[in-house]
């Protein structure tokens, strides 16, 4: 049975327990590793392993020895409730395998949940489980996570009715974060808030989403944007301890700029522009980049950026000029660029 995309996590959740098992493949392996271990838990609960209801086979291992799967179905436990053989890298090589597994599968043996990479529509490994009157086929898409996914996890982490601002932002970080990262950063949301009753809002995220390049230039960057030319030098004078190069800071100052002069332009205003950006801006330091698009304006954010590659083009020259000292002048000029707000 072939499981449709928006009911994969409600069976994560609720598995059948009368099912043979279930296929779960995709692209990314840390989303399908995700939804595998979501599965299990739901269907023998946290203490499988110590209980020794959960046995692990490799694909490798069942292509020398095909009896072992069934050995492993059909084993009896020293311990009560639910079974399952989990099989990881699964691949169509093993399909007669498994075919032999399912059609020898009775209620009360042990499920199958096994694990592959992308599988075509051809996949005979896929069409064995879809076609089976039992088992499920489920495919992990790279699609961020839904709403309700969310909420799950959400839920997971004792965190219940966040404020819309603090969801849309979560879900703007979703959209950004490898799946593993997102989850644990709503995790560390939950530890973070333990104990402390007020609402959740967008600075309890941005406290704890992972720190990326943009965020660890951001000083400068908004210093430069936000006309503060006195506080540029010792910034830089920082990143070039830490090893930041001349051109990659340009690199971050012309996506920083951009950022601003797409959202000035954008037809829905600067808001839904850092909106509709990717990865989506938010939290305070979308509250901040709306102040910087109101200080500019969208025809001097064009001049800031013609500077920027100009800079950008040097830099990359054969010029024997100090590279870190022209990035500073860049910046300075920048900083003291009248923008429509100080005119």
């Amino acid at each position: 049975m072939k499981l449709q995309p928006r009911d994969i996590a409600a069976y994560a959740r609720k598995p059948d327990p009368m099912s043979a098992g279930c296929l779960i493949f995709g692209d990314d392996a840390m989303r399908v590793a995700l939804r595998r271990q979501e599965m299990l838990k739901s269907l023998l609960g946290p203490n499988a392993e110590g209980e020794m209801r959960l046995t692990r086979l490799a694909a490798a291992d069942l292509r020398s020895d095909p009896a072992a799967l069934i050995d492993a179905i059909k084993a009896v436990g020293f311990f009560p409730g639910p079974r399952a053989v989990f099989i990881d890298g699964a691949t169509d090589a093993l399909a007669p395998v498994l075919a032999a597994a399912l059609a020898d599968w009775r209620p009360g043996d042990a499920q199958i949940i096994a694990t592959a990479a992308r599988l075509t529509a051809k996949s005979a490994l896929r069409k064995l489980f879809e076609d089976h009157r039992s088992a499920r086929a489920a495919a992990i898409y790279d699609d961020p996570p839904s709403r309700a996914e969310i909420e799950a996890l959400l839920r997971e982490g004792g965190l219940n009715d966040l404020p819309r601002a603090a969801m849309d932002d979560l879900e703007a970080l979703a959209r950004s974060l490898p799946p593993g990262d997102f989850r644990q950063t709503v995790e560390k949301l939950g530890l973070y808030k333990r104990g402390d009753p007020t609402p959740i809002t967008p600075a309890d995220i941005a406290a704890v989403a992972p720190l990326t390049l943009e965020a660890e230039l951001d000083d400068i960057l908004h210093a430069t944007a936000e006309a503060q030319a006195s506080a540029i030098g010792p910034i830089l004078s920082r990143l070039a301890g830490q090893g930041v190069a001349p051109v990659s800071l340009c690199i971050a100052a012309l996506r920083h700029f951009r950022a601003l002069h797409a959202a000035a332009c954008h037809p829905g205003g600067p808001a839904a522009g850092l909106q509709a950006q990717r990865p989506p801006v938010f939290g305070p330091r979308r509250d901040r980049m709306l102040a910087q698009i109101g200080r500019w304006g969208r025809d001097p954010l064009e001049t800031a950026l013609s500077l920027l590659v100009e800079t950008d083009l040097t830099l990359r020259s054969a010029q024997g000029a100090p590279q870190m000292a022209l990035m500073e002048r860049a910046l300075i000029r920048l900083a003291m660029m009248p923008g429509k707000g100080r005119r």
